[in-house]
């Protein structure tokens, strides 16, 4: 098994550092991990859930070291491949910093599309809070461009709007479709996030259920031409691991195609040739 989504501590809604997570993944016989802390913006927006850019290299170093190691283990003591990567929204403005700066300069493994924010009338809105038909318009649009940019190893969590749009009605189902078409169309992987599986359950029109992943949108996801990622979403050490089984479970239950690795370099290639205008 392998995991693409982890954080650390910088994110400051989570805790441990690169050496724990490692530590971790190999008693959970993880293969390869990668490391998805928040991005910093250069502007210093959304604060309280990402480093801050003074700590980027910090981060960096920390999984170099990590790398370093491993390399000097041998494959049959355990070694583990450790890739570097960011969870990003897509913001127009630095479209170009993320290509240059973070996948050029930092010379980062992926970055994975997390849409926490949506660009509505011109502001951002936290999809935690979307309830709303606009909102889910909002949300899909923002994933649509996102994914259009061409940066992405994998989209995370793609159905988080099911955790403030509580009822699965046709408008939902409209959003779902416009996110897994645009999806296919970019051939990004989407991602089912164990990270829900653990939070508390909400009491939608159907009954508890998880926040995410919602059962309906992945039974939708089994009529499109898509590759699936399973992902834990690990926010402590503990947890890297967590929820593997049970989300390659759903995959399967859903008759989805789930993949074991990311297509780093091939998705690096496709950003550096697919500039935003």
């Amino acid at each position: 098994m392998n995991n693409y989504h982890t954080h650390t501590f910088r994110c400051k809604h989570a805790s441990g550092d690169v050496a724990d997570y490692v530590r971790e993944a190999k008693k959970a016989g993880i293969q390869e991990l990668g490391f998805s802390d928040h991005v910093p913006f250069p502007d210093g927006r959304w604060p309280t859930s990402r480093m801050y850019l003074s700590e980027l290299p910090s981060y960096l170093d920390a999984i170099k070291v990590a790398q370093k190691a491993e390399g000097l283990i041998a494959e049959a003591s355990g070694r583990i491949s450790i890739l570097s990567g960011l969870e990003c929204e897509w913001v127009p403005e630095y479209d170009a910093w993320l290509r240059e700066e973070l996948l050029g300069a930092c010379e980062l493994d992926y970055l994975a599309c997390g849409t926490h924010y949506s660009l509505r009338n011109g502001a951002w809105e936290d999809v935690w809070d979307l309830d709303s038909v606009g909102g889910l318009w909002a949300y899909s649009a923002q994933v649509e461009r996102s994914l259009a940019s061409g940066l992405f190893a994998f989209i995370a969590h793609p159905d988080l709007f099911c955790a403030g749009y509580l009822d699965w009605d046709d408008d939902a189902i409209a959003c779902a479709r416009d996110v897994l078409s645009a999806a296919v169309a970019t051939s990004t992987p989407v991602e089912i996030n164990g990270y829900g599986m653990r939070k508390p359950r909400i009491h939608g029109t159907s009954g508890p259920r998880w926040p995410y992943p919602r059962w309906e949108f992945w039974e939708l996801a089994k009529d499109y031409d898509l590759d699936v990622i399973v992902n834990s979403d690990a926010h402590r050490a503990i947890d890297v691991g967590a929820s593997l089984e049970t989300g390659r479970s759903l995959a399967a239950d859903c008759g989805l195609r789930v993949v074991e690795g990311l297509k780093v370099s091939d998705r690096k290639k496709l950003a550096e040739r697919l500039p935003v205008e």
